[in-house]
């Protein structure tokens, strides 16, 4: 069995995913368009390039991502993507790229549990915890 976080965008899932690979070393192996798929006869034209679903690893860890239909899109709330690196200098590093043009929660510092924890709401509203464990 496996546990994958499914994020949904209001319209910028491209732009978000492609971000993630840039900030957070990530790769898209995924990405399909509304164009194409068997709901294209239904969609609207302006959403034809839109995100029907799309894939991102992360390390071990796949994210999905789509694009939700218009007018029901919700601000993510209730759970953060939570990264964990193997060293500080990497948490620094994802941390600042991911904060860039959003909003830092806690700062990334030294904490009881590890080297480096700092939270982040990225520009795309997706809320980040980037940790560097200590070892238990």
């Amino acid at each position: 069995m496996q546990t994958n976080i499914y994020l949904h965008y209001n319209g910028n899932c491209e732009d978000a995913l492609k971000f993630y690979e840039k900030a957070a070393g990530a790769k898209i192996t995924a990405m399909m368009r509304h164009e194409g798929s068997p709901a294209e006869a239904q969609t609207p034209k302006e959403w034809l390039q839109k995100i029907l679903h799309a894939r991102l690893e992360i390390g071990n860890a796949a994210i999905m991502a789509s694009d939700a239909p218009p007018g029901r899109y919700a601000k993510p709330q209730g759970f953060s993507v939570s990264l964990s690196t193997d060293t500080p200098e990497e948490a620094e590093k994802i941390f600042k790229a991911l904060s860039e043009g959003g909003a830092v929660g806690m700062p990334m510092a030294e904490s009881f549990f590890a080297h480096k924890f700092g939270m982040l709401t990225d520009k795309f509203d997706v809320p980040w915890m980037v940790l560097c464990q200590k070892a238990m």
